[in-house]
């Protein structure tokens, strides 16, 4: 149903985006995924999937933190693909970049949270919009944001990435909006806490791991296929009367 189309997908080394880069490209998408630094483990990954399934796989660095450059991403993905069917805004910050965002609330630093919400809203808005100019050549498409269950409940010195995932969710659907009459559909997937990088740079990793599993109604933690999974069910045609919508893939965390 989607073999031969393509899929772009920001931070495809790790986590959530790595799992999704399998995912589509085990079901025949090639795909072109940006990296931040590390071009060695980006290509060993692109090498691998091109062995694997037999799709075309290109890595671009691009940093979240310059959501502008998206323009100049996407001008090098139309040398190398001739169509641009999915996008999925995934890559995040952490470390140095989100001081001042990640922390207690009287901490909070204008520096780390406009950081978040440049990683978070604009860079979705920049790459989705480039993304849309080119589904609207093909006659539609599907976009898809990362988000987080940390908007709809607390989670101990989430407030910047909190705040910043509702942000993104409320542009999801106002890009839905607009984009629904060329045929492309916008949506998010919210996760519950996922054991990826992001979540081991957590200062108490352990206890929000634990305390996850202890909630869940499935008693475990989320894992990346679990998010790459929902994100794949809403770019295929089973998902076609599905957009403006926020799909939450939490283990029932947040009903308890």
């Amino acid at each position: 149903m989607i073999q031969g189309k393509t899929l772009v997908i920001s931070g495809g080394t790790k986590g959530i985006g790595k799992a999704c880069v399998y995912k589509f490209a085990q079901n025949g998408v090639n795909v072109a995924f940006t990296y931040n630094a590390n071009k060695e483990i980006a290509q060993a990954i692109c090498d691998d999937v091109q062995t694997q399934f037999g799709v075309k796989c290109k890595c671009y660095a691009l940093n979240i933190l310059e959501p502008e450059t998206y323009k100049d991403l996407f001008t090098q993905i139309d040398v190398d693909f001739d169509r641009v069917d999915f996008f999925i805004s995934n890559a995040m910050i952490y470390g140095r970049a989100v001081v001042g965002g990640y922390g207690k609330f009287m901490r909070l630093k204008p520096r780390g949270l406009n950081n978040i919400y440049t990683a978070t809203v604009n860079a979705f808005v920049c790459g989705a919009q480039q993304a849309a100019l080119r589904m609207e050549k093909i006659g539609g498409g599907s976009i898809v944001s990362l988000s987080s269950t940390g908007n709809l409940v607390y989670i101990e010195n989430y407030a910047g990435h909190g705040t910043n995932k509702a942000a993104v969710e409320a542009m999801v659907r106002y890009a839905a909006t607009e984009l629904g009459s060329m045929g492309i559909r916008v949506n998010a997937v919210s996760g519950g806490p996922i054991d990826t990088d992001a979540l081991k740079a957590f200062t108490n990793y352990e206890e929000v791991k634990q305390k996850t599993a202890e909630l869940s109604a499935l008693g475990r933690v989320g894992e990346p296929n679990d998010l790459a999974n929902a994100c794949y069910f809403l770019c295929t045609p089973d998902a076609s009367w599905m957009t403006a919508h926020t799909m939450i893939v939490d283990g029932g965390t947040t009903f308890r």
